[in-house]
């Protein structure tokens, strides 16, 4: 269980590498397509690396790459140009590979010879399996693992090494191989003009075993059940027009990479969540999981049905401090390696404060998009145990806030959105110690009690209404005075072990304004200091503000943006009427989007914009991540002030888009059981479609507090 404790950022990969994925598989090469060995690149399939090298060598020598393209998230194409014998280039001989990853992986191998004279060709293609766990590559500690057997049977190469009594292996197989124990190698002659062709297939194994829908030479990649997932995505979401096409681009691109990261539980095939990231996080985690699929409501509210569903599947049910659950403690993170059992259903790890309150936040909202309420009622034992987690096991002392301190040495130290072991410091560098009520936790949980009393209320239950809303009420008033820096005019990121406020100036107050815990008189101070020179960079706001002890623009936590964090205190500032200062950050994150290509990354560094004319990448950040590619759909939500309350029949729209977006469209946007067509723009706010009995009003929506008033 060490691999819990590992260093939470991605894995370093090289500058260009090419990353390929599809569900919980995936491929990461070299531009060129090859794979190297003895780093982070290889072929995934749950969680375990069943290709460490692929070579590829034409007439002796490695291709000069030209150029490689990722048409969809599953797929790439690269082409090189091969050197003739000697070792020179000017070959008319181009290589064309094209890379199709799901349950293993199809190669599909041209050279063409654009030459008038016949070529002789000595095709080599050099492979090895390491076999390795996916945490073991990502935390650089593969060297040592498990043996690995190599042998040839039946013209396929097999890898094949037993970790953790089962067995891991690949089988690898290409029509007209001459098949060794280190390569399949191949010897043609090319006419002129024409061109030789060949597909690899590579198979994992589990205990011998294939998938049930392997890659195969006769069947097309393009006709698996993974392909036509995506082609129903992409035709089930909404459709987005922008006069700012940029914007366009960008908001279509997010669509893209959340299907991209769907996943899809075998033992509930219909259900869908959304894992964390590619490369290193495609895997369902509590805390990201739920928060992506909360702002990717307008895009498609089956991510947040699904995610729910297949949390509550796994929700804690007893005391264990080696994976840290607790009854009715919702998962940090679920695995597919050899380390962490097979199934979606598998071994869990519960480290995490903050997954639990945002299931019960979740839920509220799409009961207010107008989840099927079969589902909500299914769920709602669930929230109540989420609940009881928080009461119970989540408050540790009884003083009403939520800390986390791990129960072992192996789990992870930080256990809030920003679980870095340095993630939480005070203001003059010194780390806070355990255990830690972060200011963020409170407010969720806050929110989840709001929520929570509201679904009591659609229900008629008085009595439960009645308890969460006086928990609320206190939590409110107890956090305002304990975590309120008077002298500082912000919140503490968190109270220590002494119960003392941390006081570092820091993102996460954002997610109190976002949420409503905030008293309305400290707001003002708060939105002043979030967009101060020292927290907004003018691309997005910083984790951590440029005058604290630990703040380093190239960190994990500690002065870097994230999209996602950004996103929600735009939410936050727009939810206390700071209209202007929430357009500015939006404005910054969609512009830091089209430097990144329309993709945004999990994170950048914290340069000011002014210094840097192009925001600066991280260099491990995951891409596509999925609360990265969720804010920007979170954006355009705000600013459209787009807001449906369908258990109440009313649905709010009150758009304040920036002038230079111009007008905003988007067909096909599911609300309910219906869909709608949203307009925006120019004084005109409309809904087509909405269903009989639903009421459009043009005003934001109110607060949760002051529904619970009425």
């Amino acid at each position: 269980m060490n691999a819990w404790n590992a260093d939470t950022a991605a894995g370093a990969a090289e500058v260009g590498a090419v990353t390929v994925v599809e569900g919980s598989s995936f491929c990461i090469s070299s531009p060129s397509g090859d794979i190297s060995t003895g780093g982070p690149q290889g072929v995934f399939y749950q969680d375990t690396r069943i290709i460490s090298g692929w070579t590829l060598r034409v007439n002796g020598s490695l291709r000069e790459p030209l150029v490689a393209r990722t048409p969809t998230a599953f797929q790439a194409t690269f082409m090189g140009r091969a050197r003739w014998a000697d070792g020179t280039f000017e070959s008319p001989l181009v290589v064309r590979h094209q890379r199709h990853v799901g349950p293993g992986l199809r190669d599909d191998i041209s050279i063409h010879n654009y030459s008038s004279e016949p070529a002789v060709c000595d095709v080599d293609l050099f492979l090895d399996a390491d076999l390795a766990d996916l945490f073991d590559v990502k935390g650089g500690r593969v060297a040592g693992g498990a043996v690995v057997s190599r042998s040839v049977r039946d013209g396929e190469l097999h890898f094949e090494a037993e970790r953790g009594g089962q067995r891991r292996g690949t089988a690898i197989r290409a029509a007209g191989a001459h098949v060794r124990e280190d390569a399949l190698t191949f010897r043609m002659e090319i006419p002129p003009r024409g061109q030789w062709s060949t597909s690899v297939i590579v198979v994992p194994l589990i205990n011998g075993i294939g998938p049930d829908e392997p890659f195969t030479e006769a069947a097309s990649p393009q006709h698996r059940v993974g392909v036509r997932r995506h082609i129903e995505w992409e035709e089930h979401v909404p459709r987005v027009t922008v006069t700012d096409t940029e914007i366009q681009a960008v908001l279509t691109r997010s669509q893209s990479d959340l299907g991209s990261l769907r996943i899809f539980d075998p033992k509930n095939p219909n259900r869908v969540a959304v894992a964390a990231g590619a490369p290193w996080f495609m895997a369902l985690f509590g805390r990201d999981s739920l928060l992506s699929s909360y702002m990717a409501l307008p895009v498609d509210s089956n991510l947040a049905a699904g995610t729910l569903q297949t949390l509550a599947d796994i929700q804690g049910t007893k005391v264990d401090p080696d994976s840290e659950e607790e009854p009715g403690r919702i998962a940090h993170e679920v695995r597919l390696g050899v380390s962490a059992g097979l199934t979606l259903g598998g071994t869990a790890y519960y480290g995490t404060v903050d997954a639990t309150p945002l299931f019960v936040i979740v839920l509220g909202e799409l009961s207010r998009w107008g989840l099927a309420e079969d589902i909500i009622d299914s769920l709602l034992p669930h929230a109540d145990r989420a609940l009881d987690w928080i009461e119970h096991y989540g408050d540790r002392d009884g003083d009403g806030f939520v800390e986390y301190m791990r129960p072992n040495p192996h789990g992870l130290l930080n256990q809030g959105w920003k679980d870095s072991w340095d993630g939480i410091n005070f203001a003059d560098g010194r780390m806070a110690e355990p255990p830690i009520a972060l200011c963020e936790v409170q407010a969720y949980a806050y929110s989840a009690y709001i929520g929570r009393s509201l679904l009591a209320r659609s229900a008629g239950d008085s009595a439960t209404e009645g308890k969460w809303v006086a928990r609320a009420a206190a939590l409110k008033e107890s956090f305002n005075e304990r975590f309120w820096l008077p002298d500082r005019g912000y919140f503490a990121i968190a109270l220590d072990k002494d119960k003392q406020p941390v006081d570092s100036c820091a993102s996460n107050m954002g997610h109190c304004l976002w949420l409503g815990i905030v008293d309305e008189d400290k707001a003002p101070s708060v939105a002043e200091h979030l967009l101060s020179p020292e927290m907004f960079t003018g691309w997005g706001i910083r984790t951590l503000a440029s005058n604290m002890g630990a703040y380093n623009p190239v960190s994990y936590h500690n002065g870097s943006v994230w999209p996602h964090d950004t996103a929600l205190v735009a939410t936050g500032l727009m939810r206390y009427g700071f209209i202007e200062e929430a357009r500015r950050v939006a404005r910054g994150i969609f512009a830091a989007a089209t430097h990144f290509d329309g993709q945004l990354p999990e994170l950048f560094c914290g340069f000011d914009r002014d210094e840097f004319p192009e925001p600066v990448p991280y260099p491990t950040a995951c891409a596509p991540q999925a609360w990265a590619a969720a804010a920007p759909v979170q954006l355009a939500r705000i600013l459209l002030r787009l807001d449906p309350d369908i258990a109440r029949n009313v649905v709010y729209l009150a758009p304040i888009l920036p002038e230079e977006m111009g007008e905003f469209r988007a067909d096909n946007v599911l609300l309910g059981r219906s869909r709608v067509t949203i307009r925006a723009g120019h004084g005109m706010a409309s809904i087509d479609g909405l269903p009989p009995g639903l009421e459009l009003k043009h005003e934001p929506r109110p607060s949760l507090e002051e529904l619970l008033r009425r």
